[in-house]
């Protein structure tokens, strides 16, 4: 059975790094019951379609580090001060309907003001409101004082029980992951990204208590001790890793912990500008600047596992296109090939994510795809040229959809 069909098309196998010519692919409600070759399929004749005109179709888009609702030092976090519930929803509903315009179909949330994205979440499930997938962290546990807690979304715990608590809390509210911070960061004012801010029995606290319930944990990790002790501590995820060393690199490989990198934060001195961020946080950005790229090479060269993220709006305008698409071509610059960064976003991703049935273009997968008149496969920029944008078997965008 299908409901629709796209026709006429080249299906980018991102799993197997190939091409389909000639193909199409068809859906019935939001999952993929055929994909391949044209001749080769056997569907009804009166089936509604939809010519693509001999584009591209790739995996739709996950981005691993949102914050719909973000929040930053600057004259734009100060207009946002004492925001109601009601306006952060509206906001962040806004904020999802861009990201899925933009060609981003699934996104995890790693810090929000409880319990905003879930309800969020819950609202898109039941088509309510557009937006991508969403898994979510729910809000960022950290230490008394710890990484953002003058932003908002955080919840301050101390000491191995005092964590173990707060993860049970977030369990109870229905979240798909844990997220803590270990270390500081670029927009905290009165703490560097060397910081350690929680110790070795905490952090065993939070991965212990969260893989006996299925979830998996993220860490906010800057230098390259901090990472070190994450993964040994079993983390599954290191965010940013800014300081990240070539050592540290091999001990996340035979751990098997992930990296997102969010490489973007430390080259964007227009965004903060934009925000109108103060002195001391453009600057503490841009001095990490070459420490990230650094770290980011080496995670390329070592193998550690990678899964894009921004810590950005998905669809934010960045060098002509959206950050995320940027922060896919910064992949490529600092070593990867075109299909190894466009894999960050779909199979790697999805991987990361525990959803085997996103990151593809194949039957029995979630029919969420993009459309592109150019081959991402020889040059990344082609996701640029976004023609249309799929979710859940239907059409939710079409056109120049990302921001310039």
């Amino acid at each position: 059975m299908a409901s629709l069909i796209f026709e006429n098309c080249v299906i980018v196998d991102v799993r197997r790094g190939s091409r389909t010519d000639d193909a199409l692919v068809a859906a019935e409600g939001e999952r993929i019951v055929y994909s391949g070759p044209r001749g080769d399929a056997d569907l009804p004749p009166d089936v509604r379609r939809i010519d693509l005109e001999g584009t591209h179709v790739v995996p739709g888009l996950i981005n691993c580090h949102v914050h719909f609702g973000l929040v930053l030092p600057g004259t734009e976090g100060e207009r946002l001060r004492g925001e109601s519930d009601a306006a952060l929803a509206l906001r962040m509903a806004h904020n999802a309907a861009a990201a899925l315009a933009a060609g981003v179909t699934t996104v995890r949330l790693v810090g929000e003001r409880p319990y905003v994205d879930v309800a969020l979440r819950r609202s898109i499930e039941r088509g309510e409101t557009r937006g991508p997938r969403v898994v979510t962290a729910g809000p960022l546990l950290i230490s008394t004082g710890g990484h953002g807690w003058e932003l908002g979304s955080c919840v301050e715990a101390d000491g191995a029980d005092g964590f173990r608590t707060a993860v049970r809390r977030q369990l109870r509210n229905d979240v798909d992951l844990l997220k803590i911070s270990v270390s500081g960061g670029i927009a905290g004012h009165n703490e560097q990204i060397a910081d350690s801010q929680m110790t070795r029995e905490e952090i065993n606290a939070v991965t212990e208590t969260a893989h006996s319930r299925g979830r998996k944990v993220a860490a906010h990790a800057g230098p390259a001790d901090v990472v070190a002790l994450a993964v040994e501590c079993g983390v599954d995820s290191i965010e940013h890793g800014y300081f990240l060393t070539a050592e540290v690199a091999d001990l996340m490989v035979g751990r098997g912990a992930w990296l997102v990198p969010t490489i973007n934060v430390s080259r964007a001195p227009h965004f903060y500008e934009k925000i109108g961020a103060p002195q001391w946080y453009r600057e503490k950005a841009l001095a990490a600047r070459e420490l990230h790229w650094t770290g980011l090479r080496a995670a390329i060269a070592r193998g550690v596992r990678i899964a894009m993220g921004t810590d950005m709006m998905p669809h934010e305008p960045f060098d002509g296109t959206s950050v995320t698409v940027r922060e896919l071509e910064f992949y490529v610059d600092a070593g990867m090939s075109p299909l190894e960064a466009l894999r960050t976003a779909t199979v790697n991703a999805a991987a990361l994510l525990g959803r085997p049935d996103l990151g593809t273009v194949e039957a029995g997968a979630l029919a969420d795809f993009v459309v592109l008149r150019d081959d991402p496969l020889e040059n990344i920029a082609a996701l640029r040229r976004l023609e249309t944008v799929v979710a859940r078997g239907r059409v939710v965008a079409q056109g120049e959809a990302a921001p310039t």
